[in-house]
């Protein structure tokens, strides 16, 4: 009599997948300001208080990419796209416009102080670990990106 094993083999452990949130919002300053309040409420939901130190600079980072997204990377019936990503070691956003020819400048520079403006780059420089911006890999436009660890 032949017998036969039914138990399945167990399947390797997957680590899991870490959070994200992902959104396209209008090219409006309404819907920058829409997306840096959602950065916030979905850090707050995933465990970093709304007064903690790390959801206050991503949402201050969302707010600056958010609003150039609007200002600079604006074009006519193109909305922008935001992604925000929580790996165990650190936090990524991303911030996706359909102007491929406005890139943010690679190194950020003082501004005189009576400038009205200028300085948005200067705080992502000083509060992530590091951003950058990548080209859009399948539509005209860019990506500018930041990452603060954790």
């Amino acid at each position: 009599m032949k017998t036969t094993d039914t138990t399945t083999p167990q399947a390797p452990e997957v680590p899991a997948a870490p959070h994200e949130f992902a959104m396209r919002f209008t090219s409006t300053p309404r819907g920058a300001r829409l997306a840096r309040r959602l950065v916030s409420h979905r850090l707050d939901q995933w465990g970093h208080p709304y007064d903690s130190p790390v959801n206050e600079a991503l949402t201050l980072i969302a707010a600056e990419l958010t609003s150039n997204a609007v200002r600079h990377g604006h074009v006519p019936g193109r909305d922008f796209h935001l992604r925000l990503t929580a790996a165990p070691d650190a936090l990524r956003i991303e911030v996706t416009d359909a102007r491929t020819e406005r890139r943010p400048p690679s190194s950020v520079q003082e501004t005189p102080d009576d400038a009205e403006s200028g300085r948005g780059l200067l705080l992502v420089t000083r509060l992530a670990a590091r951003w950058g911006t990548d080209p859009r890999p399948a539509a005209p436009g860019k990506t500018v990106w930041a990452e603060c660890a954790l």
